[in-house]
């Protein structure tokens, strides 16, 4: 029969003298609300005695990975969800060839400007 580990049977494993009470799970604390944008609601716990500057006011909320604030009525705004962009709709967004010309004309410029100092 293999047994291992230095538990005595019948005890659970890292029971001892310390309680809830000594790691203080007892404390006292605050419930504070949190809102994201969608309407989902998170509870944080703070400690009693924490200076209400020290809570903060907006958190990442971790159900929809939007922020979440402690006002209700008015919650932060939703993240901006950019579309996809196909290639050519970034072909349809280039710059027209005098508007390319010009700036590597202006960036050449520059280059001059700095080796020249």
């Amino acid at each position: 029969m293999a047994t291992g580990g230095n538990a005595i049977r019948g005890t659970r494993v890292g029971s001892g003298p310390m309680g809830e009470q000594d790691h203080g799970y007892h404390a006292d604390r605050i419930a504070v609300s949190y809102w994201d944008g969608l309407g989902n609601e998170t509870v944080r716990y703070f400690a009693a005695g924490l200076p209400e500057e020290e809570i903060p006011e907006i958190i990442d909320h971790p159900q929809s990975g939007l922020p979440a604030g402690r006002d209700k009525e008015n919650p932060p705004a939703l993240a901006k969800a950019e579309p996809y962009k196909t290639h050519l709709a970034y072909v349809k967004e280039r710059r027209t060839d005098e508007e390319a010309v010009q700036l590597l004309e202006d960036a050449l410029t520059q280059l001059r400007e700095r080796r020249g100092q």
